[in-house]
């Protein structure tokens, strides 16, 4: 990465999406123009959205997300996507460092879609034998 240059790259997960623009910095992360422990305020979502500085080992960059779509779940998970993606981009010798800990891959797990007859998804009405 050269100096100044700005590195982008986009996350998903659930139905959330996330936009990540990298910068040399001092590794704070500002989500939707707030602190990450702001955007985030459980500390397992702000854990899972870290986890690609933590598999290589530091933060080097300053970090800028917009986030939209889905729950704060869905959207540290984009975070983490976007994140690795961007790391990559930055540096590909990062590339198997982030692969092993399975944070290039897009979760697709997804809501299942209610069918008509069931309560949800797949939960049946109650059985009455009289």
């Amino acid at each position: 990465m050269a100096v100044g240059e700005k590195i982008i790259a986009v996350g998903r997960r659930k139905t959330a999406v996330a936009r990540v623009l990298l910068q040399p910095g001092n590794g704070q992360i500002t989500v939707n123009g707030r602190p990450l422990n702001v955007a985030l305020p459980r500390a397992t979502l702000q854990y899972v959205a870290t986890q690609p500085f933590r598999a290589v080992g530091g933060a080097r960059f300053a970090v800028l997300c917009r986030v939209a779509g889905g729950g704060i779940a869905g959207q540290a998970g984009a975070i983490s996507h976007a994140l690795a993606r961007a790391l990559v981009k930055s540096d590909a010798e990062l590339r198997p460092a982030l692969r092993s800990a399975g944070l290039l891959t897009r979760d697709a797990r997804v809501k299942e879609r209610k069918k008509y007859g069931l309560k949800r998804a797949r939960k049946a009405p109650q059985y009455t034998k009289r």
